[in-house]
This record gives structure tokens, sequence and C-alpha cells, in this order.
């Protein structure tokens, strides 16, 4: 599921210019089941199959390196925000486990995971998605990841606030036109609108994320 993504467009582009590595690993290598099991029941009963131990710390123990920050990606994690993507793009190695099944054993998670992120108050039907997710959101923070850095500057949720609207040609398309202050080449002008636009959205769609400090 992840080996077409991650060798695709901008995380593609920096695996071949030696700025990322990624390293994907199917935790079944690591089973000594005749079957190669890697779930089992939940002891006390219940619905489901939970991820034995055996098979994920053998697979942990291998990859793992010395200080590096070992990620259970779960829906009752910490959520993922760009502050904690930004610090995460500092470390060296991550080791990011995705959850399949019900979850996974807890001794697991009481040993093994340094941190346990969510990308968002939804359950999906594994954890190799957000996984996905966290990659993509980590990576863009790494220098030279991005063709132009200060695209990071713009972007929704960083500084608190949503991105401003964006227009390229033609000026006028269909009857709509492209709001005149961004024709008039007067950058200081151009900022303040682009600050007030991202202020407004930001009332109106998620007036939770505001932060008066910031604005």
């Amino acid at each position: 599921m992840l080996d077409g993504f991650l060798s695709e467009s901008m995380l593609g582009r920096a695996q071949k210019s030696g700025i990322l590595e990624f390293g994907v690993h199917d935790i079944r290598k690591w089973a000594t089941s005749k079957h190669k099991n890697v779930d089992d029941r939940p002891f006390g009963g219940g619905p489901g199959m939970l991820m034995m131990p055996e098979p994920v710390f053998a697979a942990i123990e291998a990859v793992q390196t010395e200080g590096c920050t070992r990620i259970y990606m779960c829906p009752d994690g910490e959520k993922l925000s760009p502050k904690m993507a930004a610090e995460l793009a500092k470390k060296r190695h991550l080791v990011i486990l995705s959850g399949h099944y019900e979850g996974i054993d807890q001794r697991i998670r009481d040993t093994l995971i340094d941190m346990e992120v969510s990308i968002g108050d939804y359950v999906l039907t594994n954890g190799t998605l957000p996984a996905a997710v966290l990659a993509d959101c980590v990576s863009r923070y790494v220098p030279g990841v991005l063709g132009e850095e200060n695209s990071l500057t713009s972007d929704s949720f960083n500084g608190n606030l949503l991105s401003f609207p964006q227009y390229t040609r033609p000026q006028n398309f269909r009857g709509m036109e492209v709001p005149e202050v961004l024709m008039s080449g007067n950058h200081a002008e151009i900022e303040r609108w682009r600050r007030q636009q991202q202020i407004e959205k930001t009332r109106v769609r998620r007036s939770d994320i505001m932060e008066k400090k910031d604005i």
C-alpha cells in the first residue's frame, strides 16, 4: 500500500536526492508460527483480533536504531499538528508502527512505543494510511524537501490560521474577476489582504484554533 505513494511526487524526489530514506516492513516476516500469524483473540473476550507482542517486538527491535523515535498510529493518540510535525522532522530516525485489526497488545504500547499519534477523531480500517499521512506531513518540514520553503508559511494551520485564497490566469474567468489588490503590485497591501482573508476564514470555519496573540 505504501510503496507507490512513497516513490511518487515530493517524497520520491526527496529520496532520489538523498534527503529522505523510507523502509517499509511486513511484520509477518518476524512471525514464528507455521501460518505466519501476527494476531490472536483478546484475553477477556471481545470482538476482533489483536496484534501479538512477539512479532511486533521482534520487528521493532530489528529496525530501530539508537535514539530513534518509535511511533504508534492510533485514534486515541495525540493529535497530529504542525508543531508536532516540525519537531519530528528534527529527528534522524522515526519508526512508525501501523496498527491493524482491533489494535495491538498493550505491552507493546507500554514498552516499545515513545509516541502515540492520531490523525483525527475517526477510525480507519488499519494504520497504513495514517502512517502515510504522518510521513508526508513530517517530510514537508525537513529542509530541502519542498521546492519552495516559503510555501510552509502560507499553509493552513501554520500560525493557527487557515490559508488565504489564491488565483492564477486568466484574470477574468466566466465573469469571475481576480481581486484587484492582487493585481496592484503593492506587496504590503497584498500581504495585508491575505492576512485579513486568513483571519476571516479561520474565524468562520475553525474558530477553535484561533489565538488572539497570534493574529
